[in-house]
């Protein structure tokens, strides 16, 4: 083995991925947890600032697309699915567009050697989740005061979830490894994070898109697919399931295969990018 092919192989594993697991996931939490605690340090009304940015927009679109457009007539517990839908969405934006400046803005971290780079993007990810599982609190206790029944489909809901995680976390690590070469990835991901927001059932019911074929095309984004299950499941039974939105079961299997592909290729691209990452920035 020549001697750049022993300290490449060398330092592929300490800065990716770390050679202690253990201390790998411990690194993660604490640094996101630390960031969840600073981001509210010093504020008076702390969390409720985390909490204000989904309600105020649920409240502007609710007006708007029920007095004046009218997107949710017809459509039962319309406010719950909204609201639900921008709380998961902002999820979403959150776990991607904060990955994207990551490893950029933790340049000192990157700078150690032994650190390992994957921590980095993972933190944004735990940090939205715990974002999520607070904002989830607020709409949980809408949606009950709304009048939505507790059901065993419920049980579907972690893990609709936790396939969102998987989608955000493979977008997250492509962003950031592609960021630290290429400084235009972050207003592109910004117009494309709006264009997945029109492109699935937020504000509208995917029922009311006009066309079949049209519903079948957005339900190929797995960010619809999943909100549309959500719905489903937790919000309103009688509403079409992602499965039958799509056009059969078996074509769940594209959004699916979207899910699968994206994480794979993030994490291969984040793990060959990451060793040359200090040298880039």
């Amino acid at each position: 083995m020549t001697a750049h092919a022993a300290q490449g192989r060398h330092v592929k594993g300490p800065t990716a991925f770390g050679t202690d697991r253990r201390r790998f996931w411990h690194l993660t939490f604490t640094l996101a947890i630390t960031d969840f605690k600073l981001r509210f340090f010093g504020s008076v009304l702390g969390y409720l600032w985390q909490l204000m940015r989904p309600l105020l927009l649920f409240g502007v679109l609710y007006i708007v697309f029920t007095e004046f457009v009218r997107l949710g007539a017809g459509v039962p517990h319309y406010p719950v699915v909204l609201l639900t839908s921008i709380v998961l969405f902002t999820f979403f934006v959150e776990a991607t567009g904060g990955a994207v400046t990551s490893v950029l803005d933790r340049e000192n971290l990157v700078r150690k050697i032994e650190f390992p780079r994957l921590v980095i993007p993972l933190t944004v990810i735990v940090n939205a989740y715990l974002n999520l599982a607070l904002n989830f609190l607020a709409v949980l206790v809408f949606m009950l005061a709304s009048g939505v029944e507790p059901r065993l489909s419920w049980l579907e809901l972690p893990l609709l979830i936790a396939i969102l995680g998987v989608f955000a976390t493979g977008i997250a690590l492509l962003l950031s490894a592609l960021y630290v070469r290429f400084r235009d990835i972050k207003p592109i991901w910004e117009v494309l994070s709006q264009v997945v927001f029109y492109g699935s059932p937020v504000l509208y019911a995917i029922e009311n898109v006009p066309n079949e074929k049209y519903q079948h095309l957005i339900m190929c984004n797995p960010l619809a697919a999943i909100l549309e299950q959500v719905r489903h499941a937790v919000i309103d039974p009688g509403a079409p399931s992602a499965a039958a939105a799509i056009g059969g079961a078996e074509r769940l299997l594209i959004p699916a295969g979207v899910v699968v592909g994206l994480f794979a290729l993030g994490l291969w691209v984040f793990n060959r990018e990451a060793p040359r990452i200090a040298e880039e920035l």
